[in-house]
């Protein structure tokens, strides 16, 4: 997912794609210790958004914008 679709998206709506984003992470880690993964890049990327996603939500906390 790209930061500017991320930047669009509500505080709520990122809150949101978070916590769905963790829970696909817990996934996937879970799927890497059984050996069931099929695309073990997701995990990096997962990670990746999730940053983004903080990083974004960090931004607008400062700026003081809840838009």
């Amino acid at each position: 997912m790209k930061a500017e679709e991320l930047r669009k998206m509500s505080v709520a709506d990122l809150e949101k794609q978070e916590k769905d984003l963790k829970a696909e992470l817990f996934n996937l880690r879970f799927q890497t210790v059984t050996g069931q993964i099929s695309n073990p890049s997701r995990i990096g990327a997962c990670k990746k958004d999730i940053a983004r996603i903080k990083t974004i939500l960090r931004q607008r906390e400062l700026t003081g914008s809840a838009e």
